[in-house]
């Protein structure tokens, strides 16, 4: 089990450095947008600071989920981005479900295994 686990963190770890990566360098194809995703993404782009900061959440929680010492500070880093993920899904793509759906989980997952570290913040 400790294998899968490694296996997925470090996959879950990538996928997000890969993202916060392609938001500083815009490596990646964009896919076909909708008028109402060229919309949101006019609105993003008139908050210079929203991008670069989620970028750099998505580097920094994808590199601390990776090392198992560091994983459950990026568990709950990383959080608010995959619920993010998960409603932009549901409400523009959700084809996109069938992949945030899982990262979300395995988010979860962390945070459960790692719950008697979180204890003490809610005592």
């Amino acid at each position: 089990m400790k294998i899968v686990k490694t296996i997925l963190c470090t996959l879950f770890g990538l996928m997000f450095i890969n993202a916060g990566l392609d938001k500083f360098f815009h490596y990646m194809p964009m896919p076909e947008l909708t008028p109402e995703m060229i919309k949101l993404y006019e609105a993003f782009g008139t908050l210079v600071w929203l991008m670069p900061l989620i970028a750099f959440i998505e580097l920094l929680g994808g590199l601390l989920f990776i090392i198992p010492k560091t994983r459950a500070l990026g568990a709950i880093v990383i959080l608010p981005i995959t619920i993010g993920i998960i409603i932009h899904n549901a409400v523009f793509m959700p084809e996109g479900l069938a992949i945030a759906g899982p990262f979300f989980l395995i988010n979860l997952w962390i945070i459960v295994d790692n719950w008697p570290k979180y204890k003490p913040m809610f005592s």
